[in-house]
């Protein structure tokens, strides 16, 4: 099973999401991340970095942006917010059966958006690392694939 994590930027909240859910060694499953307005190649976030490697979690040092190769190679693509989905479906209109909300995923009536640490402190970085940490288990559960 491919998993594609997508944010805005692929330095803060996906590039944890993609560490947290690789950390979790499930077999056949792969992930990736990336951002929609992403730039290939952009360090991600210090503070991102600085809890990735706290707990010892594999991870994506650079940014990457969507490609369509990597939407084509997703079976399950989760996005941070509500506004990267729908661009998303706008941009991929054959794919929207497989993008969903990271949140919306678990509940579909639960929409709510993963909180954006992005220039924040540490202290804001491990909010939404510990949200992302609880959001991912009950994706891995929902997907039944632990």
């Amino acid at each position: 099973m491919n998993i594609y994590l997508v944010c805005t930027g692929n330095t803060c909240r996906s590039p944890m999401a993609e560490a947290i859910l690789r950390a979790k060694n499930i077999e056949n499953v792969t992930v990736r991340s990336a951002g929609i307005h992403a730039q290939d190649g952009i360090p991600i976030a210090d503070n991102a970095k600085t809890l990735i490697e706290a707990a010892g979690m594999p991870y994506t040092a650079v940014s990457r942006a969507v490609k369509e190769e990597d939407v084509e190679w997703a079976d399950y693509i989760f996005t941070m917010t509500d506004a990267h989905k729908a661009i998303l479906h706008h941009l991929f209109p054959e794919d929207t059966d497989k993008i969903f909300t990271l949140k919306g995923f678990i509940k579909q009536s639960y929409n709510e958006d993963v909180h954006d640490p992005y220039g924040g402190n540490l202290e804001t970085y491990e909010e939404t690392f510990s949200e992302l940490s609880i959001v991912i288990d009950n994706v891995v559960r929902k997907l039944n694939v632990q």
